[in-house]
């Protein structure tokens, strides 16, 4: 056999390997970039593997590794039968669900008064009248919802409140980190209306007051009273008041 030609493929065959595991990457960033950017939401169904192959123009093993990258990251959610799911807006939100899957209520609660109390306080301090017409119109569809509304309607509107807080503190990371809770915050607020059913109307008014005022010692104050009493019914038992019920 003459040495002189032969021909050592390894490399060639290296090369493709990482031309195709850069393509995975490629295809999982542009897929990831949808839901990041809300244009596939937290709750909606991606599109089919066939769809995914034509917006990416890539083939059906390319598309099928990404959504697999996603599904590790906790972002979607295979579901037999009915497709795949987004199920956290960010990598965090996916990871943070796994370990906060079976978390206490009381533990949560306590990390949102780490989060929220802090929030508040620097929303007095930085809000503006986007955040001011914000708030105002958040606090009003929040009480409304918890005199009429369904626990499911009240929980989603009482969120948008509390998140409302959190943008008004013009802090990216904060709101970041906060929105990648909010499945597990939703799910304890559930869990709370059902078994104690606490409107805090007042409570809440006391924030939103202190916040618009721009009065950061009584915004802190207001938030923490509200998570005192908060913790206090999840302790306790508390009272056992449903929205409808208001």
């Amino acid at each position: 056999m003459d040495a002189t030609r032969h021909t050592d493929t390894r490399g060639d065959s290296h090369v493709q390997q990482v031309q195709r595991s850069s393509l995975i990457a490629q295809v999982t960033a542009q897929l990831r970039e949808q839901i990041v950017t809300k244009q596939w939401p937290v709750g909606a169904r991606i599109p089919t593997e066939a769809e995914l192959c034509e917006l990416t123009g890539t083939g059906r093993n390319t598309v099928r590794e990404a959504v697999q990258a996603l599904v590790h990251a906790g972002m979607v959610e295979r579901r037999q039968g009915s497709g795949t799911f987004v199920m956290a807006a960010s990598d965090l939100g996916g990871t943070l669900g796994k370990y906060f899957a079976d978390a206490q209520d009381r533990d949560v609660t306590e990390l949102r008064r780490t989060l929220e109390v802090t929030a508040a306080t620097l929303a007095a301090e930085r809000r503006d009248a986007e955040d001011i017409r914000a708030l105002t119109e958040a606090l009003g569809d929040r009480n409304k919802s918890w005199a009429s509304d369904s626990v499911d309607t009240a929980v989603s509107v009482d969120a948008r409140f509390h998140r409302a807080i959190v943008a008004a503190s013009h802090n990216a990371i904060y709101l970041e980190f906060y929105d990648s809770l909010l499945p597990i915050i939703e799910q304890t607020m559930h869990h709370h209306v059902t078994l104690h059913g606490h409107d805090y109307v007042d409570e809440h008014v006391a924030l939103v007051d202190a916040i618009v005022s721009g009065d950061a010692d009584k915004a802190r104050a207001a938030a923490l009273t509200f998570f005192d009493e908060l913790g206090h019914d999840i302790c306790s038992g508390g009272p056992t008041q449903t929205p409808s019920e208001q």
